[in-house]
């Protein structure tokens, strides 16, 4: 069957056709600037390779112009756009009313949008595109994956916050954690190539947003993003965790307003924060030129996921492999090195020529010396293609 995954921003749908159950991706791509005047797709099949520049009203257009493409007669991988036989769309926020992927009737997309105050500037794009698609593919199943559903595993001793439990209880204040598709994905791959010995893994997802996991026996039982995507690690523009008593300190001493202070830890802190800059390669050129904020960024996102790491290690009661996966964990070999080294305590050994040698390819690769007790692995995430596989498994069955 042919799979369409639709990930659907505020003003962007990245798109990718998988042939199932092969995983052969046919063609992907990326419709960007939504409602600009200077909008742009990106196209890429097996054979082609197509950008172009113009305007997108909306949703339904961008999605329009991604099916002209699909079906074109030079580049397209489609005869007509009836061969879609379903839609996955990435969902980032399922609450706890969704710990599986599930068929979207009009129930599901009720519930979707209200949810829309646990993430708003996700749930809403992501029905919009949900929409759109139906209107377009009608007689394609509609499939939505939750990024949440992998961390409806976590406990309730782990999930629960300690304020009082009527505010938890009446308006789900609770961990719901993040990045669910792409942990759930590399884990699985993590514990396929190490045949059986993988009972206790912790998966470390860098990119522009941060987090990690600790995975018992395939299942999260612990993880750094809770109610929001904002705390835990260090990230490109969010600062992860923070004392409440700073943030209730700038609004009593200098004025701060919520949605101040909001703007300003989603979106000023971080990387951008500490440095000037949100790309992590920027940091590390700027860090090799002698800048020494950027130095300190660095050691600084290092010891937070190190904390974690330790943390998670007692949780787990022990530890089998670690998993470094997103854009950054899978090309920052100095991040990944700064992260392993001093910690022969967990049984972490790095072998660093093999971490140096790590390239872009597709492919599991480990880094661990022969002295270590822990595998260390990374492995290139691809939520496009578990969206696909979660949503082929739900038509089968």
């Amino acid at each position: 069957m042919k799979i369409l995954v639709i990930n659907s921003g505020s003003s962007s749908i990245k798109f990718q056709v998988i042939q199932m159950p092969q995983g052969e991706t046919l063609c992907k791509g990326l419709v960007e600037r939504l409602g600009e005047e200077n909008g742009k797709i990106h196209y890429q099949s097996q054979k082609d390779s197509v950008h172009d520049t113009k305007y997108f009203k909306d949703h339904s257009t961008g999605l329009s112009a991604i099916i002209e493409m699909l079906i074109d007669n030079e580049i397209g991988v489609l005869l007509d756009h009836s061969e879609i036989d379903a839609v996955g769309h990435r969902v980032v926020h399922g609450g706890d009313a969704f710990d599986a992927p599930v068929h979207i009737g009009s129930d599901v997309l009720r519930t979707i949008k209200r949810l829309s105050s646990l993430a708003p500037l996700h749930n809403p794009a992501n029905a919009v595109g949900i929409e759109t698609a139906m209107e377009l593919f009608p007689k394609a199943a509609q499939i939505a994956v939750f990024d949440t559903a992998f961390h409806q595993t976590i406990p309730k001793k782990a999930y629960n916050y300690a304020i009082p439990k009527e505010l938890t209880e009446k308006h789900n204040i609770r961990v719901y954690g993040f990045h669910g598709t792409s942990h759930k994905y590399v884990s699985e791959r993590a514990m396929e190539h190490l045949k059986g010995k993988s009972n206790n893994i912790i998966s470390i997802h860098l990119g522009n947003g941060c987090s990690i996991t600790a995975i018992k026996e395939g299942k999260s039982i612990e993880h750094s993003l809770g109610f929001g995507p904002s705390n835990g690690l260090i990230m490109g523009t969010r600062s992860g965790d923070i004392d409440q008593s700073v943030i209730f300190f700038l609004m009593d001493t200098f004025g701060f307003g919520s949605k101040d202070i909001n703007e300003m830890l989603q979106k000023k802190s971080g990387l951008l924060g500490l440095t000037g800059y949100s790309d992590l390669r920027d940091i590390q050129r700027e860090a090799n030129n002698g800048n020494q904020d950027c130095i300190l960024a660095l050691r600084m996102v290092a010891h937070r996921i190190k904390k974690y790491i330790g943390s998670y290690t007692a949780l787990l009661n022990g530890l089998d492999a670690v998993v470094f996966t997103g854009g950054i964990g899978e090309n920052s070999a100095i991040l990944r090195e700064m992260v392993c080294t001093d910690l022969e305590i967990l049984g972490i050994v790095m072998n660093q020529d093999k971490n140096l040698e790590i390239g872009t390819e597709d492919t599991i690769a480990e880094f661990q010396s022969a002295k270590s007790a822990v595998r260390l692995l990374v492995i290139p995430t691809n939520e496009e293609l578990e969206i696909a596989k979660q949503s082929c498994s739900l038509l089968e069955q």
